[in-house]
């Protein structure tokens, strides 16, 4: 009861000499230092909100301005036109204040509406040309003068050291594409999955649908963008993730995998120390809007809104639909190991635990030999199962008393980890090691993993870690900005000592985890259930990803000219050049809101409101998507410089196929010398297989080398 007693600030007792008060000093100090802390945080947060609120001016710019029309006034020269005179005669302090003070308020007043309004025009002409995206479709390596002098502008307007959120204001909103450039697209992305007489078919319906009811719909979609920030994404995340009622361990979540070469230490409770405490370092600097914004080239700013949930949020599950549930702050995490829940506070005295507190906390938890309660051990299946059931368990079973308090803890933690008992990583030695690795991030046990969090940790025996991602909130990208953070904060900013424990000097008074409570009744034990290529939109405010449809007429011929013994090298290779070229073409055209199935998506909810009937929309969005792809982003932060340090490589991550007979295939393009590929299907398609699908991936790629080899030997 040691922990107890220290966290009470005073205690008294009735003694028959009185009340004998007992003072706590550890407590008190424990207390000021939590509000001088709270406090500091409080200031810090309303200092970056009015540098963000002003941006791009800075605040000392306004006492510039206010000094300016002082000065000219005491030139006697009138700059507002009448516009200070008018003010002082409509004071409401008219009267009660001297004259001269009253002609220096109605000057401030004018400078301040000036230098407001100063500021609306920087930013007025700053989205003008973020608007701008001729960039974007010029050839890799060449710059026209146009671009060359847009470029000098953006970096003149974008002002000095924005903070994460300085350019949200200044960027411009999705534009809604023409419904008859969308269709065009359309038919064009499925020409080659379609014999003569199915394309003609779908070409009908389309200008069926382009006479009535497509420009009814549009007019719908126009009025939205004009009123929402984006036409796309609150209906994205409501009907695409919120409202799906399947399961989402697979279907939705996905996963990142650690440095491929390195593993910085074997010792588990060290590498979740570190890791958690590059999470909190993380998201203090996320909390006060200290980091910098990305930017495409490092000039163009993209939209940060995703990163705001990505600490303390829980999607919580619904009879009819989800919602996602965010705090602005938390101070605990729960942290699950061998079946057993525990709570493990982050704070101490005002101050992060250190990364030798943590893994003393986490040791704690992996030296603990209790059992787990009746029921505790698959409780976390829950999540993992289809999400009405869960709904009406978590109603019936975790609404009140214990249980609540419990999951109450789990949904409202700052960071969800498990220590798993597993090890995994890759290792050369072991045929598909990454294979394990992979699976075990994506589902783990089914039961080890809570998927309603924003993200597990997951720290393994041999001191691996991975993440496992809810998908609502936030896209793969927003993810990766955390995790590479983390990996590069983890070892050249923590680092390790010699016997590979976490640095830093320990307190021993700290309150050791503490275990969640349940219970369970048996009615609720043992049962839970088990070509698309992603681009981001995310240089438009609040944008998240639109849809590259890659199998093209340009990319099929180049495959029919690779199984085409008559077609020579030089031939293969002259398609293969035009066919990456119309791909990389469709990309720019996708992230400059261009894309076609966002548009469409949006157009087929606007005809559900309307009770409108359209067959062609029907067919469109009822098509499968068996083959799904997305690249996973890598030196979003620089941190790392993979020239020097090579072997801190990731593997990247994945997620689950879209369709049950389809395939899900994530890659990340890590430099100029390796490729990693992330497979995924399922075992009841007998049409699927991710093994041979990877083999042929990989004979693919040896294919289209030998293409280039073959033209660098006729060079020489």
């Amino acid at each position: 009861m040691a922990e107890a007693h220290q966290a009470v600030a005073f205690q008294f007792t009735v003694t028959p000499d009185g009340i004998d008060f007992h003072l706590s000093r550890e407590a008190l100090k424990n207390i000021y230092l939590s509000g001088i802390t709270s406090w500091r945080k409080r200031l810090i947060i309303f200092k970056n909100g009015v540098l963000t609120g002003v941006y791009p001016a800075s605040p000392s710019s306004w006492l510039i301005v206010v000094i300016a029309i002082m000065s000219t006034m005491y030139a006697r020269i009138d700059p507002s036109m009448g516009m200070i005179d008018c003010i002082n005669k409509t004071l409401p302090v008219n009267g009660y204040l001297a004259v001269q003070t009253q002609s220096v308020l109605s000057a401030m007043l004018f400078a301040t509406g000036l230098w407001v309004s100063l500021i609306l025009v920087l930013r007025y002409i700053l989205k003008m040309l973020l608007s701008y995206h001729g960039w974007m479709f010029e050839p890799h390596g060449r710059m026209s003068r146009t671009t060359k002098i847009w470029a000098t502008l953006v970096k003149v307007f974008s002002g000095r050291r924005p903070l994460l959120y300085s350019f949200q204001a200044s960027l411009p909103r999705l534009p809604v594409p023409r419904v008859d450039d969308t269709i065009e697209r359309y038919l064009e992305s499925v020409r080659p999955l379609l014999d003569d007489e199915h394309y003609n078919r779908m070409e009908i319906l389309a200008n069926e649908f382009k006479k009535d009811p497509a420009p009814r719909l549009q007019k719908y979609l126009i009025l939205k963008s004009w009123w929402a920030t984006n036409y796309v994404s609150d209906w994205w995340e409501e009907y695409i993730y919120l409202r799906g009622r399947s399961p989402i361990m697979v279907n939705s979540n996905f996963y990142t995998m650690d440095l491929l070469y390195v593993t910085p230490t074997h010792r588990q409770a060290a590498r979740a120390g570190n890791a958690v405490h590059a999470m909190l370092i993380y998201r203090q600097k996320l909390d006060r809007k200290e980091h910098s914004p990305m930017r495409a080239l490092g000039i163009v700013p993209m939209c940060s809104y995703q990163m705001e949930r990505m600490f303390n949020t829980t999607r919580i599950p619904g009879i009819e639909t989800d919602f996602i549930q965010h705090l602005k702050d938390s101070k605990h995490m729960v942290v699950y190991h061998k079946g057993r829940f525990y709570k493990v506070w982050l704070y101490h005295g005002g101050r992060h635990l250190q990364p030798c507190e943590l893994e003393m906390q986490f040791q704690k938890i992996l030296d603990d030999r209790t059992e787990p309660q009746p029921g505790e051990l698959k409780l976390a299946a829950l999540t993992a199962g289809e999400r009405i059931p869960w709904a009406r368990t978590r109603v019936k079973f975790f609404s009140q008393g214990i249980n609540k308090v419990s999951l109450d803890a789990i949904e409202k933690a700052a960071i969800f980890m498990t220590l798993d008992e597993e090890e995994q990583g890759y290792d050369k030695e072991k045929l598909r090691s990454i294979d394990f690795y992979a699976k075990s991030l994506l589902h783990g046990k089914c039961y080890n993993r809570w998927f309603d969090k924003s993200f597990n940790l997951i720290a393994y025996k041999n001191g691996k870690l991975g993440i496992n991602a809810e998908h609502s909130w936030a896209d793969a990208p927003i993810v990766g900005h955390m995790w590479e953070f983390v990996l590069s904060t983890d070892h050249f900013l923590l680092g390790y000592t010699e016997e590979g424990h976490s640095k830093g000097d320990m307190n021993k008074m700290i309150s050791p985890p503490s275990k969640l409570q349940w219970d369970i009744p048996q009615e609720d034990k043992g049962e839970f259930c088990l070509t698309y290529e992603a681009s981001m939109t995310r240089l438009f405010r609040e944008g998240r990803t639109e849809t590259v449809r890659s199998c093209t007429m340009e990319s099929t011929a180049f495959v029919h000219a690779m199984k085409n013994p008559d077609k020579t090298n030089e031939e293969r290779l002259q398609l293969f050049h035009v066919a990456a070229e119309k791909h990389q073409n469709m990309y720019r055209l996708a992230m400059t809101g261009a894309g076609i199935d966002r548009h469409l998506f949006c157009l087929y909810v606007v005809s559900k409101y309307l009770g409108i009937d359209s067959p062609f929309l029907k067919q469109v969005l009822s098509e499968p998507w068996r083959l799904s792809t997305s690249q996973t982003p890598q030196q979003q932060l620089n941190m790392i410089d993979l020239n020097k340090y090579p072997q801190y490589i990731s593997a990247g991550g994945g997620f689950g196929p879209v369709a049950d007979d389809g395939y899900g295939v994530s890659y990340i393009i890590g430099g100029e010398d390796l490729i990693t590929f992330h497979i995924s299907s399922k075992f009841s398609s007998p049409e699927t297989d991710s093994y041979r699908f990877g083999q042929n991936i990989r004979q693919a790629m040896l294919d289209m080398k030998a293409l280039f080899n073959t033209k660098k030997d006729k060079k020489i």
